[in-house]
């Protein structure tokens, strides 16, 4: 049995992931969690020791979460994006300079990737599609018409 065109994880995983602001969300949990990790580097590395109370732990926590709940929840997208970017803020003071600034900016990046995601806008068409469909038409512009 040979599967069609349009069949498979890969399709399936484009499509949902068309639905979403899929970079936002993920570089924003991806920013959280090198937040995280560098919380645990030695102290040689470490530059700022900043609160390692609680709030060193919690808002690289509440950045992959929001990361996570914009992947998942869409719809809500706004709301986790304005407290993505004010955790990855906070990040500066209570982690380690935001994660030697990697973990910032990342937080940043993905915060204002999914602030300014439009769900009903058009899918982009890949450039191999136009280019094809732009020959198409030209062969059918160029070709003359047979006459009877």
């Amino acid at each position: 049995m040979s599967r069609g065109p349009r069949e498979g994880v890969r399709p399936a995983f484009r499509q949902w992931r068309a639905g979403r602001p899929f970079w936002g969300g993920l570089l924003l949990a991806l920013g959280g969690v090198e937040v995280l990790l560098t919380l645990k580097a030695s102290l040689d590395v470490i530059l700022h020791v900043g609160m390692q109370g609680l709030a060193g732990y919690l808002l690289p926590v509440v950045m992959l979460l929001c990361g996570v709940l914009i992947l998942f929840n869409p719809a809500q997208r706004l709301f986790y994006s304005v407290i993505g970017v004010l955790v990855s803020l906070g990040t500066w003071l209570t982690s380690n300079l935001g994660g030697f600034f990697i973990g910032l900016l990342l937080g940043l990046v993905g915060s204002c990737l999914a602030f300014g995601w439009l769900p009903d806008q058009e899918p982009r068409v890949s450039r191999r599609r136009r280019r094809k469909e732009a020959r198409a038409a030209k062969t059918v512009t160029t070709t003359p018409a047979r006459q009877p």
